[in-house]
């Protein structure tokens, strides 16, 4: 578990920097969370999208952790990424119960990573690690529920203040919890990436964290400031273990990877979308260049040549596609 704020001169044991060492310089991200609930039938088009289930069906949320365990996720991501406390009290819910529901959702995580992991340990043979539980965090614009973490467009009125402000306590909450990381998700600007670094200083957390970009050209972050703008404030972050692309499409990766390779000597983390393009105003996937699971294998080892060292799916991705990814990549360790 996350040992939370640090206390005095006491630093926490990255827990993350292990896992990849003990995968074998590459651990396995799951997939797309909120796709397999549709494919189980639940219905999310909602401003809440993936978090409503926290509040209508926790139940699946565990089985969807624990068929991404057995396709062999390393991480699993939990289903806070939509979740916050002005979203759930939007929908009448009390403060106190809005944090409960994001206390939830690490809790949900963590028990199913739990109950895999002591069955899994005794199959003769097995090669799965004990998986980390990443408390997502996704960005101001996930919030909007209007497309704007694909744009960073917030308009002039959303400060550094403000979004400090928007993710503290939900960041307090969500440590509180006991995730063994954090996951900053879907970043689209330099500005929120510094409210995020400034945020984990500030509250002194010492839970390892990832901070992911989204990208919609495949050479700059969405508001069109350039990566390299962007690294060079994490970089400054003794808090900040890995750096990366989420939902982005595929064919983007590999360039980027090489690019932050260039940037940064943080580990690096992608875990892209299908190829598929998300419309935020018509709220639906349109087709695009989509990668099947055979070429997300293909592809995933060369992401873990060109330095990767946290691979898995984003939106529009399954366990299959994570079966494929853990499968190609621990066969080579």
């Amino acid at each position: 578990m996350g040992m939370g704020r640090e206390k005095g001169n006491v630093k926490a044991i990255d827990v993350l920097q292990e896992l990849i060492m003990k995968a074998g310089g590459c651990a396995v991200v799951d997939g797309g969370f909120a796709t397999q609930l549709e494919r189980h039938g639940a219905t999310i088009n909602d401003p809440l999208w993936s978090a409503l289930c926290l509040i209508k069906d926790p139940d699946l949320i565990k089985r969807v952790h624990l068929e991404y365990l057995e396709a062999g996720a390393d991480i699993l991501v939990t289903s806070s990424y939509q979740a916050t406390l002005p979203g759930f009290q939007s929908r009448g819910l009390s403060m106190e119960e809005a944090e409960s529901l994001l206390t939830r959702s690490v809790k949900i995580a963590v028990e199913a990573r739990e109950k895999f992991w002591s069955s899994a340990k005794r199959r003769p043979g097995h090669n799965y690690n004990r998986a980390l539980v990443a408390a997502s965090i996704g960005s101001y614009g996930a919030y909007l529920a209007d497309g704007s973490e694909y744009s960073g467009n917030y308009g002039p009125d959303v400060t550094l203040e403000k979004l400090k402000d928007f993710h503290r306590r939900r960041l307090q909450v969500l440590v509180e919890a006991g995730p063994d990381l954090l996951a900053f998700e879907t970043i689209p600007n330099k500005l929120e990436a510094q409210a995020c670094v400034e945020l984990l200083d500030e509250e002194n957390i010492s839970v390892p964290s990832w901070i992911c970009f989204s990208s919609v050209d495949g050479e700059n972050a969405p508001s069109g400031e350039s990566f390299q703008e962007c690294l060079d404030v994490i970089n400054k972050s003794s808090k900040v273990s890995a750096v990366g692309i989420n939902c982005a499409p595929p064919h983007f990766v590999l360039s980027l990877i090489q690019r932050f390779k260039l940037s940064t000597d943080k580990a690096i983390v992608v875990y892209p979308n299908s190829g598929e393009i998300w419309d935020g105003v018509a709220k639906r996937w349109l087709p695009s260049e989509c990668f099947d699971d055979d070429k997300f294998e293909l592809f995933a080892t060369r992401w873990r040549d060109a330095g990767a060292a946290l691979i898995g799916g984003c939106c529009r991705t399954t366990p299959f596609t994570v079966r494929a990814i853990s499968k190609i990549l621990k066969e080579r360790t």
